[in-house]
């Protein structure tokens, strides 16, 4: 039987809320009456599904009339409308890391633990994770499930559209119209240099963004897992990069890894040193689906393997965001939770 999906989306006008609907028009996702919803963009227009939509006021809304809110306007906005609208019998998919670590807010990667969705009984509010985490972990279940990751250590280069668009409009003056534009979101310029703080810094020295990576992990992989990153910002407009090392309990090979994740759906691996083909945010981070991997290494260091990738994606319409909450929602819509 077909879903009546009325869907309210918070935060239609952004970057990601804009791939979101990109996303559902892609995929023939049918939303029967859609809401967006905002604060500051009230009035302002969206088109979807060859209609034009005008931005309701959030405050006025009356959540009873949506059965899936997507939630894409940062966390003091989730915090204080998400559990409404769930307490209304909406189902909440919330882009923020307000109730990631929350015990009770399942934080979901539908390949990794959609089956968690399966077991919901009631509208719930759900958590998508973090956009260094979606990609990084799509690549490392495989590897953990076969060999055992016993230790990470993940080097994160992120990409200005991750802060939003005045981060890129931010580097794009820096970077085009003047080098000595000033920087007001960043601590530092942007443009022609790399900034090793994403996020604020925390009383173990870490930034928060850093320690989203140790908590995601470990709550969505394995808890057993040692976790340490280390989160810079680059002058690039989209697609994240990581550097990945990892310590694996049972002996691999380069060949084991690459066979591995090769037949992981939603990877693709791009790694031939001989023709330089490794994946980078500027060839495979266009609005593209599929996280990339590359720069597989096996080394075998004092009796310990330990293994080395490079992965790429897109951050915003990518598993880092809105093709996460797409797919969440299309998992609730499969297992009719959404009648």
């Amino acid at each position: 039987m077909d879903k009546t999906l009325n869907m309210a989306l918070v935060g239609a006008s952004g970057v990601v809320g804009q791939k979101i609907l990109q996303l559902l028009d892609k995929k023939g996702i049918k939303i029967e009456e859609l809401y967006p919803l905002g604060n500051s963009t009230v009035g302002q227009t969206i088109h979807f599904q060859e209609q034009d939509y005008v931005i309701g006021d959030l405050d006025s809304f009356d959540p009873k009339k949506a059965n899936i809110t997507i939630f894409s306007a940062g966390g003091s906005v989730a915090r204080k409308y998400a559990r409404k609208f769930v307490e209304a019998g909406s189902y909440v998919i919330d882009l923020s890391s307000e109730f990631r670590y929350e015990d009770d807010v399942p934080l979901i990667i539908p390949e990794i633990n959609g089956n968690i969705l399966e077991e919901l009984q009631e509208p719930t509010l759900i958590a998508n994770p973090n956009c260094s985490t979606s990609q990084l972990l799509m690549v490392l279940k495989p590897i953990h499930e076969k060999f055992g990751i016993e230790f990470l250590n993940i080097a994160t280069y992120q990409a200005v559209s991750g802060t939003g668009k005045e981060a890129v409009e931010e580097l794009r003056q820096q970077t085009y119209e003047s080098e000595s534009a000033e920087s007001k979101v960043y601590p530092k310029p942007i443009a022609f240099n790399v900034i090793p703080q994403c996020d604020i810094f925390l009383d173990n020295a870490f930034t928060k963004e850093e320690m989203k990576l140790v908590w995601e992990t470990k709550k969505i992989l394995d808890p057993k897992i040692d976790v340490q990153a280390t989160c810079a910002r680059v002058p690039v407009f989209n697609g994240h990069s990581e550097a990945v090392f990892l310590k694996v309990s049972n002996r691999a090979s380069r060949e084991d890894i690459i066979n591995i994740v090769s037949g992981n759906e939603g990877v693709c691996v791009m790694d031939n040193p001989e023709l330089l083909e490794y994946p980078t945010p500027y060839e495979q981070a266009n609005d593209s689906e599929d996280v990339y991997v590359g720069r597989i290494r096996s080394q075998d260091i004092q009796g310990d393997t330990w293994i080395s990738l490079w992965v790429v994606a897109d951050n915003v319409y990518g598993k880092g965001a809105a093709l996460n909450a797409v797919q969440i929602l299309q998992n609730l819509i499969s297992n009719n939770k959404l009648c």
